[in-house]
């Protein structure tokens, strides 16, 4: 489809497609990536309508489509996360003492934000250099180590009651 015919189409259509959506999904985000899916499929060529009258019709079963298929994703991605978040980050011990900390670990380590947290899984759980570290999430070494330190810093600030404690 030409660059002409996708302007006219989201200039005609685009407050009724992102209406229809924000009933579907409620939230504005999501409602955006399905509207960028639709015009992303159409800009290909995917998407045809028999006549002008049913161009609105058409594009608006396309938000209906694309907002049914998010939910479900999002859904499987919520049950899938929900049912991990079950499951212990580390292994569990018989000893109370051990078994302790590994609790009090894993929400000190869930505590972080995700960037520290990845970072300081990959450093010491998985054994990767800054560069590898840097290489895998896409940003400097320089910045990998700074996240290990602020995660670091954070994690003797959780665990050192217990630590003192036991």
């Amino acid at each position: 489809m030409k660059r002409r015919e996708l302007e006219r189409l989201y200039d005609e259509h685009a407050p009724a497609l992102f209406r229809l959506g924000m009933v579907l999904l409620r939230h504005e985000p999501s409602v955006q990536d399905v509207l960028q899916e639709i015009f992303a499929k159409l800009a290909k060529g995917r998407g045809r309508w028999t006549s002008p009258e049913t161009e609105r019709a058409y594009l608006l079963q396309m938000v209906r489509r694309a907002a049914i298929d998010l939910s479900r994703r999002e859904k499987v991605r919520r049950e899938h996360a929900e049912r991990h978040r079950r499951d212990p980050i580390f292994e569990r011990s018989e000893d109370p003492d051990r078994e302790a900390f590994r609790e009090r670990l894993e929400v000190a380590l869930m505590a972080l934000p995700e960037e520290q947290r990845i970072v300081t899984v990959l450093k010491l759980w998985e054994e990767r250099t800054f560069e590898e570290i840097a290489t895998i999430c896409e940003i400097s070494p320089h910045t990998a180590a700074s996240r290990y330190r602020y995660a670091i810093d954070k994690l003797r600030h959780h665990l050192r009651p217990l630590y003192e404690e036991l």
